[in-house]
């Protein structure tokens, strides 16, 4: 398996953890523990009108692309999937979608949640690493 590969299933599953934390407490509409920001920014991201989109929180939204990252990435690393381009899609639309809310974060709440800055960080990687392929 190609390191490029590798690297992208590990992170989809470092995302899906991370998501998952987010959708338990999206779920449960009880506060992320915010580490490296004061508290009040992860609250702030989290009860604003930007966290959901099409009505769903964007946390589901996230664990679902990871999902199908590392769904569409074992199937390939198998030979079950033999075009790399579903993998490239949700990459493409992961990263656009957390550069999205990170700018709302940073210039329109000017408050920061840890858990969405990792996983903007994931996908910026993951892009890199897309883009490198």
């Amino acid at each position: 398996m190609e390191n490029s590969l590798l690297f992208i299933i590990l992170l989809s599953v470092i995302g899906i953890i991370n998501t998952s934390y987010l959708t338990y407490h999206a779920y449960t509409k009880t506060p992320v523990k915010c580490i490296l920001f004061p508290p009040e920014g992860c609250t702030k991201v989290q009860q604003s009108k930007f966290s959901r989109s099409l009505g769903f929180p964007n946390a589901y939204a996230g664990l679902a692309m990871y999902l199908g990252l590392l769904f569409f990435s074992v199937l390939f690393a198998a030979g079950s999937l033999h075009v790399f381009w579903p993998i490239s899609l949700i990459i493409w639309f992961g990263f656009i979608f957390s550069m999205y809310f990170t700018f709302i974060q940073g210039f329109v709440l000017r408050a920061f949640c840890t858990w969405c800055v990792v996983s903007a960080i994931e996908f910026a990687l993951l892009f890199i690493i897309n883009l490198v392929r």
